[in-house]
């Protein structure tokens, strides 16, 4: 529980950061509103869709009786759009990521710096840390579709589809946006996937308490985009801790 309330702690001294640095704080508006509409369109065409998806994918009910027809494809209209929605949390990150990484890399670094110590630089050109970011972002993407196919499919589950699945899901989507944030200050510290998963899942609580919170402040719209700047912050803060690096806001080292 300590670890949890500590990752919350880093999500909220982010949001702050970028509050009295102002002028980071509006830089970091425009690609998360970029991709905000991006986003939007296409859910919208998801909503208008799903119904029609529902009816393609269940011919098979079609001489069912009321209300188990209804029922089977409302659900399934349901669980569509929240897979949709799901994605959209997920991959939102990453791609705000990809359209503002020169800007998110800069703030990564005054936050470093802000914090004192050195300040890692990955020492790579631009366009190669973009093909590394968008290689990394889809191979993170390819685990968090296969997490959303099987909890797509738990959903069915009487009871628990609707009460520990989502839970779950929630979980998952938190600790796969935080992966996507610290990656910005963790690539800077020459940790390639692997290792950032690695020490990730050592710190799973941490992780979580900051991710989730996150995850379901993104459910809101237009919310993703006012705390993106501050997410990248309290990432590269949290990055920080999980290092060991010394900051006021550093957690200790898994104990051995």
């Amino acid at each position: 529980m300590r670890d949890l309330g500590a990752g919350f702690g880093y999500l909220i001294k982010g949001q702050r950061w970028v509050v009295g640095h102002g002028r980071w704080f509006g830089l970091g508006l425009l690609p998360g509103l970029i991709t905000l509409l991006l986003y939007a369109g296409a859910l919208v065409g998801l909503g208008y869709g799903a119904d029609d998806l529902a009816r393609w994918a269940t011919p098979f009910a079609d001489g069912w009786s009321s209300p188990w027809l209804g029922l089977l494809r409302t659900t399934l209209t349901v669980l569509v759009f929240g897979f949709g929605l799901f994605l959209a949390v997920i991959t939102f990150t990453a791609v705000t990521l990809l359209v503002g990484q020169p800007f998110y890399e800069s703030l990564s670094e005054e936050v470093d710096r802000a914090e004192g110590g050195k300040v890692p630089v990955s020492g790579l050109p631009l366009w190669r840390e973009l093909w590394i970011s968008a290689r990394d972002s889809v191979r993170v993407l390819v685990r968090v579709a296969l997490y959303a196919v099987l909890l797509f499919a738990l959903g069915f589950v009487p009871v628990a589809g609707q009460t520990v699945v989502p839970l779950l899901g929630f979980c998952v989507t938190g600790y796969f946006l935080a992966e996507e944030l610290t990656s910005v200050a963790l690539q800077r510290r020459g940790m390639v996937l692997k290792d950032r998963l690695v020490l990730l899942r050592g710190r799973r609580l941490l992780v979580l308490g900051f991710g989730v919170p996150l995850g379901l402040a993104f459910l809101v719209p237009f919310v993703a985009v006012f705390l993106m700047p501050g997410a990248v912050a309290g990432a590269t803060l949290l990055a920080r801790g999980l290092m060991g690096e010394e900051n006021a806001g550093a957690v200790p080292p898994p104990r051995s």
